[in-house]
């Protein structure tokens, strides 16, 4: 006779396995909106990987019908060039309700940003694409050591660099709040 545990566990019919039902669930809407903000659908992550994720099988690890191996999702995380603790539930800063704003990037209005300005920034934002695989050309997120990087490479504090690209239309105002809060602390 097999213990089959009580409450909101269910059974990974492929391992055996014990899994929380709502701990899938937040770890697929996790999978899910990373997916989203690179601007991929389901398809489309299949089409970027060559078939390696298909559509199916992200999907239902997106709606936590599946379970993800670590394995899997660390090969997961890669694909999307995020860190696997970025995935996992429960991983916000001091349990805080509401995760930092991101830094992220506008890639296509950097472009348009003159390279006497920008072009250590541009330069940094094409080895961070490199390092990662990551060519979606939109918009790319960096995190405060990048920032901190970036504030040494154009001798500014960070908040001050902040402004500036902020300015640029390159970062998003919610970015202030991330910098303010990671001086803070």
């Amino acid at each position: 006779m097999s213990y089959q545990p009580r409450g909101p566990f269910r059974v990974d019919t492929v391992s055996g396995s014990h899994m929380s039902s709502e701990y899938a669930k937040q770890l697929g809407a996790k999978l899910r909106a990373i997916r989203t903000q690179q601007g991929l659908s389901l398809h489309g992550v299949e089409e970027k990987s060559q078939g390696r994720w298909k559509a199916v099988v992200v999907g239902s690890y997106e709606r936590g019908d599946r379970a993800v191996t670590v394995q899997r999702l660390a090969e997961l995380a890669d694909f999307y060039g995020v860190p696997v603790q970025e995935l996992l539930p429960g991983t916000t800063p001091g349990g805080a309700a509401e995760p930092p704003p991101k830094l992220v990037l506008d890639l296509e209005r950097l472009a348009t940003v003159p390279s006497e300005k920008a072009g250590p920034l541009q330069r940094y934002a094409a080895t961070i694409q490199s390092q990662r695989g990551d060519y979606n050309g939109k918009v790319l997120s960096i995190r405060q050591d990048d920032l901190r990087t970036l504030a040494v490479i154009y001798d500014q504090s960070p908040s001050v660099l902040t402004e500036q690209l902020i300015s640029w239309g390159v970062l998003n105002a919610d970015a202030r709040r991330a910098v303010a809060a990671h001086e803070e602390g």
